[in-house]
């Protein structure tokens, strides 16, 4: 019976309405249906306590919550909260909770597994087994919601897709997501708080910036040199850096919205002078900012982290010609939570 079963939030609104329409019950029952599985987050029927029994049974005939679990949680000795999510399917995807002094962020995964093929990172490791559905990305927000006023007493305040998955590579989902963390009837997020982080797919980023979105891009970019980016980040050779240019010169021009560039600087792979001026002529083209990204490594000789000596001289060259640079310290590392590290050891 459960494989004829229909998954309920793969539903509009509207689709809600006109099933209680065709069973001869009033259409504002799909509301409130709506309300139970979006607003308040219902994982069963039962829990649909202002609708009759005779109704939850009908709902439990034809439709299934594939609700998520947390599998695991870790805590950090930095506060940081690692969630190992099984899926209604029993596959696993990590979700971060990364706490500040002002600001709680969701960090979540789009897809199990990766599309792309990133050397320094560990979910690159694992084949990409299927793109995460919307009710599944939306789950992950919600369940660090919870846990955020749960362990620091705040609601969430930033998500930001760097968690497994590229997430341009499932951008249907994403998108749909988003309208449901953004929407009244959802999460009533603003989508300025949220942040897409891409590796740099250009066709995507021209799509949304067409498609007029309101959240913010960052792309994961390492090396403004191609070589260099190929050798670490090899689906670079099939979107050049010449490309990848032009489409975010496209995406300012249609939104007007900075980009931020996510840069990891490694010891002997992207550490010299002219990798540095590499960078500051990129920075050139749109307006900008530039998070150079502490490194975890993955058991990998290949990759380490730079000097301090090296990342000042590429703070002060950024600086020197204006460009915001932020250094961003990495959290949860002693849980395997950070920035490269999600592989779902467990």
């Amino acid at each position: 019976m459960s494989d004829k079963k229909k998954d309920i939030r793969a539903l509009t609104k509207d689709q809600l309405r006109s099933f209680f329409e065709g069973i001869g019950d009033k259409a504002f029952r799909g509301n409130q249906v709506y309300e139970w599985l979006w607003n308040k987050g219902a994982h069963s029927f039962d829990d649909m306590t202002n609708i009759s029994k005779a109704t939850r049974q009908i709902l439990e005939e034809n439709f299934v919550i594939n609700h998520i679990s947390v599998d695991q949680l870790q805590r950090s000795t930095d506060g940081t909260i690692k969630n190992a999510v099984r899926l209604h399917d029993g596959l696993i995807v990590e979700s971060v909770l990364i706490p500040t002094a002002t600001r709680t962020t969701a960090c979540v995964s789009s897809q199990v597994g990766c599309s792309l093929d990133c050397k320094f990172c560990a979910t690159a490791r694992l084949k990409r087994m299927r793109n995460l559905n919307p009710d599944e990305i939306y789950d992950q927000v919600v369940a660090i919601d919870r846990e955020s006023r749960l362990y620091h007493n705040r609601p969430l305040s930033n998500i930001v897709f760097m968690g497994m998955g590229e997430p341009l590579m499932n951008y249907n989902n994403v998108l749909k997501a988003i309208d449901k963390i953004t929407a009244k009837e959802g999460l009533g997020m603003s989508p300025k708080r949220i942040t897409v982080s891409t590796s740099g797919v250009p066709k995507m980023i021209k799509k949304m910036a067409d498609d007029q979105v309101k959240f913010k891009l960052a792309v994961s970019l390492h090396s403004a040199i191609d070589d260099i980016r190929t050798s670490i980040m090899p689906f670079n050779e099939t979107f050049p850096l010449s490309d990848l240019k032009e489409a975010l010169v496209y995406w300012y021009a249609k939104t007007k919205s900075r980009i931020t560039y996510e840069y990891v600087v490694w010891n002997a792979i992207n550490d010299r002078k002219e990798d540095i001026d590499a960078l500051i002529t990129f920075c050139s083209y749109v307006p900008c900012k530039v998070n150079l990204i502490e490194y975890n490594p993955i058991d990998d000789g290949k990759f380490q982290q730079a000097s301090n000596t090296a990342i000042d001289a590429y703070i002060h060259a950024l600086e020197a010609k204006g460009i915001v640079v932020n250094v961003r310290r990495s959290r949860g590392k002693d849980i395997d939570a950070a920035c490269g590290q999600l592989a779902n050891k467990s």
